[in-house]
């Protein structure tokens, strides 16, 4: 398939770039582990987050909720409430060491202080209301009158989210949406006496009857009189996941249904008019929504998220990818390196094909002269900006040919990094080496150098305009730089008689 683009000098479009705000995590007691903080290094090294988002804030693996009573031997002792924060400060610790701040979500609840026992996750997260609201939000005012005096004023910009997906009954005990509002207007109101500066947000939906409980929930703010700092919500774009084995298979939705819904959501809030243009932030994304689907590992996703990332800023303030990295264990500690992990990090640090989305997206400043579902050019002092993608799971080819209209004349270095099925698929060489569930350091080695771009490159002469030709294999995502250079060789040096001589 051949397709050409023609642009303008002058011709610009709307893409608003977000890609880097936050990332998302598992629960967060993984992040006291060596390989976890070995992947966030990464991740953080070569692209960037500015804040995470994860569960378990509260679960007991954490241990910041703690009782005890005066007597241990009398269960009708006074019982009293005590926090402890050592893992809490390890782990923002290393997140700061990092350069990241935390998207706080409140969630989930401790042990001793739920009203049941239904808890979801390997590690049985507490999925039900407190048994005593006032002693929730003495954990809630604790736990971030705590991170101002260990972080200090920069605790006001961790964005708040309260709970976690309350519209699921798996995440919230019967999703029930009456106590869900009332968890969420205590925690917001002994928040904001805490200090107004904290900024607090909800309700974290996903999917199931997303339109009725977004609008419901507006309309009890309204009610209530809650001056929400912003509404956040999930986007994930598979359809139902067939089982087989440790595995479930998915089938890609097409990628403008999921665009709707989120304009949906969009136009609900902005119905009210004291919250319209109130900021949404995707606090989840990704394609499938369970951690054990072979797709989050594969060339297509990678090529999938170049549109989604293209988009996802039109209605949103964020979207927080879901998750940096494959330490994860909502279904218990997966068998193999590659099993469908959530993660743009394979575990051994071997980056899929996924990560580079993210790499690139990050390069892409300055301004958009033109976007569209398979492409974007960005113009730079420097020169351009290129990312284009091909989801194509049958196999075709795409030559693109992007015509710049420039004033004028000059020479230009174009530099082409490549992702695709042939090159930067660790995957397929981890079939080819015949999955091995543990990995020798030569294994590891060579997944780790099988996951790297391909790196092209090439000179351009322009006279009025620049033409650039790009071949887009199988599930490709191709980022290019467009540089103008002259040549300015050594004294003597000459390359092409260097390069062809025998």
């Amino acid at each position: 398939m051949e397709r050409s683009i023609k642009i303008s000098e002058n011709d610009r479009a709307v893409f608003n770039n977000r890609v880097d705000f936050c990332v998302g995590t598992g629960r967060m007691g993984l992040a006291l582990q060596k390989e976890y903080y070995e992947q966030l290094k990464l991740v953080q090294k070569e692209i960037g987050f500015k804040h995470i988002r994860g569960h378990g804030l509260f679960c007991d693996d954490m241990a910041i909720y703690q009782e005890y009573r005066e007597d241990p031997r009398n269960p009708d002792s006074p019982c009293h409430v005590e926090y402890n924060f050592t893992y809490l400060d390890l782990v923002m610790d290393s997140y700061r060491e990092l350069g990241l701040r935390p998207f706080i979500e409140l969630g989930f609840m401790p042990k001793r202080l739920a009203s049941g026992e239904q808890t979801i996750f390997y590690w049985k997260g507490n999925t039900t209301p407190p048994k005593s609201y006032e002693e929730w939000c003495r954990l809630v005012r604790a736990t971030l009158s705590h991170l101002v005096q260990r972080c200090g004023e920069e605790a006001y910009e961790y964005p708040i989210e309260v709970w976690n997906e309350p519209n699921l009954p798996g995440f919230w005990y019967r999703a029930d949406m009456k106590e869900y509002f009332k968890l969420f207007k205590e925690s917001f109101l002994a928040i904001k006496a805490l200090d107004s500066r904290f900024k607090v947000g909800g309700p974290a939906i996903c999917g199931v009857r997303d339109e009725e409980w977004i609008s419901e929930f507006m309309s009890f703010c309204r009610s209530e009189g809650l001056k929400i700092d912003f509404v956040t919500r999930h986007h994930y774009t598979t359809e139902l996941p067939e089982h087989s084995g440790h595995y479930g298979y998915a089938k890609l939705m097409e990628s403008e249904a999921g665009f709707e819904n989120l304009k949906t959501t969009r136009d609900i809030i902005d119905s009210f008019p004291e919250y319209r243009g109130l900021p949404i932030h995707i606090t989840e994304f990704n394609t499938s929504y369970i951690p054990n689907c072979p797709i989050h590992d594969t060339n297509l996703n990678a090529a999938y998220l170049g549109r989604q990332l293209s988009r996802l800023g039109d209605v949103n303030e964020s979207y927080s990818y879901w998750t940096f990295g494959d330490i994860f264990e909502e279904q218990g500690v997966p068998f193999t390196p590659f099993h469908g992990g959530f993660g743009m990090v394979a575990n051994g640090c071997i980056p899929k094909p996924t990560f580079y989305a993210f790499k690139f997206f990050k390069q892409l400043d300055g301004e958009c002269m033109y976007k569209d579902d398979d492409a974007i050019v960005m113009k730079t002092e420097e020169g351009y900006k290129i990312c284009c993608w091909n989801i194509c799971p049958k196999g075709e080819n795409k030559e693109l040919t992007l015509r710049l209209l420039l004033p004028g004349s000059g020479e230009y270095s174009l530099v082409t990094s490549t992702v695709d099925e042939s090159c930067c698929n660790p995957l397929k060489l981890w079939h080819d080496m015949g999955e091995p569930s543990s990995l020798s350091d030569s294994e590891l080695s060579l997944l780790r150098e099988a996951a790297r771009p391909l790196i092209g490159s090439s000179r351009i002469a322009a006279d009025g305009e620049l033409s650039v030709s790009l071949t887009l294999g199988r599930n490709a995502l191709v980022y290019a730089e467009l540089k103008k250079s002259s040549l300015t060789p050594d004294r003597g040096y000459d390359y092409e008689r260097a390069t062809t001589t025998l």
